[in-house]
């Protein structure tokens, strides 16, 4: 890409280049919906750079923090879940500062896309003392990422790039530039900067608070900070993509725009306030601009006319502060499409026998989360990464081995090595009985397909060594480990009912890769009216691939069918039958 090229970019995608501009040699992450993309963009780069998917946020988080310390600009990305399991070393490295400049990008979620909670990232960097910059389209989401590297360096700070679900999925007119050359910093070993013993941590403290008063005069001045006076009737205070909603909603109001949204310019603030007639604060979920501006004294209308919840449109700014009724606000009458697993997910099968066998699961963040939904309906509990083997040892110290006989715990491959390694042997160490499904397809589904440290591939398409994932739960202490294919649904179920009525560890692995990671031609099954008995066997594992006929025969589509065979495995009448692609 050449130098003053215009192209349209998504978001994530901008963050990429931004990060390859600004010279970024190591980049880690773990891929979170919706921030996975910027890891897949930026590794197109990798003749300049380094770049990984990492087991989970903390480590990302960890390695990027490493390569900052010997010199080098770095980065983690995460979804803001995952800021959660990065927030130990996040809060930390908040005191120890940076050699080479440091940016974790966090994605929020409003709306709750694909989320299990709307956490506010700002509300957490201001917990950890980190400053935060936030755009609001791609072309700023490319420039402000430069941006942050050069203050990182010049304060001392590491920074939290802050985006949003729409932000990071929409397009924008981004202009290229060249990649800088930034000379490696020296590393000087200074243990009272980077060893974070309590006596060291106390001197940081101070040094830090001083680092962050000036950071907050010199946001009085930060170009990324803006103010746009029109009519002055109505004055705004937003940033982020709520920006763009309140230009489309208020176009002739005058706007005080934010780029950097920790520490707040309060100078800048006070003086825009004052120039306008009614101030309004305009933030997705929490009011964290809101409460400092109100608590300065300075009178602002925010959550009292705004939810707390969800996404933010022009629409609702309009209904808010102009009054307007909106017709096109008005829901659609159309039907519901409830979330389901693919045709041919093996995730399917597994949850067929566990409901066959009335069992109860503890769940966990991925795919098999659907498996909570009709006709499914086994999934009890979904909490965060790793929880489901934790939350199944609880269980079973809560009501003993008995009661813990029709549960089980499921998790993916992916979030078994992000944090269920940890839950597992912790059940090894405190004595525990119970049954860990490992549901194994071979990626990480959820969020589109990327490689994991299972795969034997990494995120730069290397050939790697694949963790072998029966042998690390030997290594950890399980000695009941077995691994069945999920469409064997006859072996399933004797295996689950064998190691669930043990009493110790057991860890049953499911191996069927996802049906998604062959391109190549399926085949697929035909149902034969003549012999359907209209028995219904074969439509409760609920593939969206079968429906039934008016007269109670089962029909399969076959642009939707992709062989798996778990419907002839239960139909006992003959009336499904296996077609060879191309044979028709």
């Amino acid at each position: 890409m050449s130098e003053n090229k215009k192209v349209v970019m998504l978001g994530n995608e901008a963050i990429a280049r931004g990060a390859y501009e600004a010279g970024v040699k190591v980049s880690a992450a773990y891929p979170g919906t919706p921030s996975t993309e910027i890891s897949e963009y930026l590794v197109q780069y990798k003749d300049d750079l380094y770049c990984e998917w990492s087991p989970n946020e903390k480590v990302a988080t960890e390695v990027a923090i490493g390569a900052s310390v010997v010199g080098v600009r770095s980065m983690a990305c995460m979804k803001h879940v995952g800021f959660n399991v990065a927030a130990d070393p996040a809060y930390t490295v908040s005191y120890m500062g940076v050699n080479g400049g440091l940016v974790i990008v966090v994605a929020d979620d409003p709306g709750l896309y694909s989320s299990q909670n709307e956490q506010d990232t700002r509300m957490v960097a201001r917990a950890a003392q980190l400053p935060v910059l936030e755009p609001s389209d791609s072309a700023e989401a490319k420039d402000y990422i430069k941006v942050a590297y050069e203050l990182s360096e010049k304060y001392d700070r590491p920074f939290v790039f802050r985006i949003t679900t729409r932000l990071a999925h929409s397009q924008g007119l981004v202009e290229l530039k060249d990649r800088v050359t930034i000379e490696d910093k020296e590393y000087v070993k200074d243990v009272k900067k980077t060893v974070m013993m309590p006596g060291n941590a106390k001197l940081r403290h101070v040094e830090i608070e001083k680092r962050n008063l000036e950071l907050a005069e010199a946001a009085e001045m930060l170009s990324i900070n803006t103010v746009e006076m029109k009519d002055t009737k109505i004055g705004v205070i937003t940033s982020g993509i709520p920006y763009q909603y309140v230009k489309e909603a208020l176009p002739d109001a005058s706007v005080l725009k934010l780029g950097m949204v920790n520490p707040l310019p309060r100078k800048m603030i006070e003086d825009f306030a004052s120039k306008v007639g009614t101030l309004y604060i305009v933030e997705e979920l929490d009011p964290v601009i809101e409460e400092q501006v109100k608590s300065w004294g300075i009178k602002a209308i925010g959550k009292e006319i705004f939810t707390v919840q969800g996404e933010y449109s022009a629409n609702m700014i309009r209904r808010a502060i102009l009054k307007e009724e909106l017709d096109i606000d008005q829901p659609a009458k159309i039907p519901g499409r409830p979330p389901i697993l693919c045709p041919g997910c093996p995730h399917r099968s597994v949850y067929y026998v566990l409901k066959k066998l009335n069992m109860h699961a503890a769940g966990d963040i991925g795919c098999y989360t659907l498996g909570a939904v009709p006709p499914l309906s086994t999934v009890d509990t979904t909490i965060c990464m790793g929880a489901s083997i934790s939350s199944l040892h609880g269980m079973e110290k809560a009501k003993g081995k008995e009661y813990i006989k029709n549960w089980v715990a499921v998790i993916g491959d992916s979030t078994f090595l992000h944090t269920g390694v940890n839950s597992l042997m912790n059940m090894m160490y405190n004595n525990a009985t119970g049954t860990v499904m490992i549901l194994d397809n071979s990626t990480t589904g959820m969020t589109g397909h990327q490689d994991h440290a299972a795969t034997g591939k990494t995120l730069q398409g290397d050939a790697t060594y694949a963790i072998d994932i029966p042998a690390l739960c030997h290594a950890i202490g399980v000695k009941n480990v077995t691994e069945v294919n999920a469409f064997d649904i006859e072996q399933l179920e004797k295996v689950i009912k064998e190691e669930v009525a043990k009493d110790e560890v057991s860890v049953i692995i499911t191996k069927s890769p996802c049906v998604l990671l062959s391109k190549a031609k399926k085949p697929v099954y035909i149902a034969h009216e003549d012999k359907c008995k209209k028995c219904g066997m074969c439509m409760k594992p609920g593939c969206p691939a079968m429906t039934r006929k008016p007269d109670g025969t089962i029909y399969i589509d076959d642009t939707m069918c992709t062989g798996c065979g778990l419907c002839e495995s239960l139909c006992k009448f003959g009336a499904i039958e296996l077609v060879k692609a191309g044979d028709r």
